[in-house]
């Protein structure tokens, strides 16, 4: 065995030691409230697909679609000559959706987080962050070169404490503040309106991931900045289309000067061949679904199971994410298992995802779920205890 595999080799029995060593699970069947795995049927109560959106029929039709008239690739960068007519309805779609003036898409939202948070700010600047928001924000806050200021999660009393040293200690820095609508691992909510207010009062910029409030909050499953009447005093929203939007993909919207300056400078964007076109007819077609009878139908189905759950299990959660805190990872990981031989695919959540010591099993709610379904998994999970 040379250097390299030695290295790799006991790097991987330290994570075993730990209990933290993860594998692929392959599923054998399309996403769904019921999934295969490894031949075996389960109830899937892991995946972000909230609306049951990954397999709808008027997805696929508008996928198929755009594959016969644009192919499988792009070909290039959306500079060079991969902007396909997809590409621009979506975006269209997603600022008609979210109330902004534009959008723009990006083949990830990792990919979206890295190309928008250093074009906005730099090296002379101020990123003050949640401390629960996702690695992409985190690493895009780090690849900007700004200095960073963490506060504990919701925590206004210390954002607040952040905002005022930056302005004392870098009067003439932009500061930007960087927080979740959703926090995905807790489900719970930010308190948006005075994070709101706190960035107006200190001349800060604002910047909210959606990825796991758009499809749940809302009046028409828009998010949480609509659901609050946030949304015009917010910079920068940015959102996911592989969740409750049951695509592929990411978008950030805001203003038309935004989407204008990240097309010019946004690295991420700028050197990536653009995302299939049939992706992104798909992600429009479940947008303009949302804005259907059916789409609000599932917004509202989703809610009433995420109330069933709730009421049965013991679990209290403001949105489709029910975390059930074990601490211990190798215990969580037991439990998980234990769910699977039942035919639950509940997922084990450890480190480095959450915090050390804070292991858990993360139970994901959709509108694709039967009542039957939920009732089950609820006694399941008191039978457990």
């Amino acid at each position: 065995m040379n250097e390299f595999d030695t290295f790799l080799l006991r790097q991987l029995e330290e994570i075993d030691q730990a209990g933290l060593r993860r594998s692929l699970r392959v599923l054998e069947s399309a996403q769904g409230a019921e999934v295969r795995v490894a031949g075996r049927a389960l109830l899937n109560f892991s995946s972000n697909d909230y609306l049951g959106l990954a397999n709808h029929p008027a997805l696929a039709r508008a996928a198929r679609e755009a594959l016969e008239t644009f192919g499988t690739g792009s070909g290039a960068s959306r500079l060079i000559c991969g902007t396909a007519r997809p590409h621009e309805d979506l975006e269209k779609a997603l600022a008609r959706f979210k109330n902004a003036a534009a959008a723009l898409s990006f083949s990830t939202g990792y990919a979206a987080a890295l190309g928008t948070i250093p074009a906005v700010v730099g090296s002379d600047d101020v990123i003050i962050l949640d401390k629960l928001c996702h690695a992409s924000l985190v690493d895009g806050a780090r690849l900007s070169g700004a200095v960073l200021r963490v506060f504990p999660h919701n925590h206004i009393e210390k954002l607040k404490s952040h905002l005022e040293w930056a302005r004392r200690e870098h009067p003439g820095a932009r500061v930007l503040v960087m927080a979740e609508s959703v926090y995905s691992m807790d489900g719970d909510l930010a308190p948006l309106a005075d994070i709101v207010g706190l960035k107006e009062h200190y001349g800060a910029w604002l910047m909210v991931d959606e990825a796991h409030g758009v499809g749940v909050l809302g009046a028409r499953g828009q998010g949480l900045a609509d659901l609050l009447g946030l949304a015009d005093r917010i910079e920068i929203q940015m959102g996911t289309l592989g969740k409750a939007l049951g695509s592929a993909g990411a978008y950030v919207c805001g203003s038309a000067l935004l989407r204008d300056y990240l097309i010019n400078r946004s690295r991420s964007f700028i050197y990536s061949t653009a995302p299939p076109p049939y992706v992104a007819a798909a992600a429009r077609a479940a947008v303009e679904l949302l804005e259907t009878a059916e789409g609000q139908e599932r917004v509202t189905g989703l809610r009433a199971n995420i109330r069933q759950f709730a009421e049965e299990s013991g679990c209290e959660s403001p949105t489709a994410i029910f975390p059930i805190v074990i601490g211990d990872e190798r215990e969580a990981v037991n439990a998980a298992a234990a769910l699977l031989e039942q035919g639950y695919l509940v997922p084990a959540i450890r480190y480095p995802t959450v915090s050390r010591g804070s292991a858990r099993l993360r139970v994901v709610v959709s509108a694709a779920h039967s009542p039957e379904q939920i009732s089950a998994l609820a006694r399941t999970l008191q039978e457990l205890d």
